[in-house]
């Protein structure tokens, strides 16, 4: 049986595994796969959708992956999801994805949020830079 994607939502958006709910936050968050703002609200649930994207680093650590889900093959886990690695550097990775989502039309709403989790996780990357240390300058005092 086929039920909508608003009543999966009223049905699982007070309790489901992978809330977390934190005192003092109005919004819970969320740690559910393919859920861009990892925020428990429907238009990012990754559960509800029959189609969903997310955005995960790549396996080796350079660069990140895409996760698109098939609303073609709902019943069917195997099949359901794709994978897209982007490893081209990061204004190319994120110009492609930008193509891929505008071009196909695949949840527009989700575009923005999916460029953003794309840099964040291409930030992570970049190696951290030290910073160079001032050297401490001893006054001389004068020999009197």
């Amino acid at each position: 049986m086929a039920t909508s994607s608003h009543l999966n939502w009223l049905i699982i958006r007070n309790n489901n595994a992978f809330l977390l709910k934190k005192r003092d936050v109005k919004k819970p968050f969320s740690t559910e796969p393919n859920n861009l703002a990892n925020v428990s609200s429907y238009r990012y649930s990754g559960i509800v959708h029959k189609k969903t994207l997310g955005v995960v680093p790549a396996a080796d650590k350079k660069g990140f992956t895409t996760v698109l889900k098939k609303g073609k093959y709902g019943q069917r886990p195997a099949k359901n999801t794709v994978r897209v690695n982007f490893k081209a550097g990061p204004r190319r990775s994120l110009k492609k994805l930008k193509n891929l989502l505008t071009g196909t039309k695949y949840r527009k709403d989700l575009t923005q949020a999916a460029l953003r989790r794309a840099s964040a996780v291409l930030r992570s990357q970049k190696p951290v830079q030290a910073k160079a240390k001032k050297p401490i300058q001893v006054s001389a005092k004068k020999p009197e």
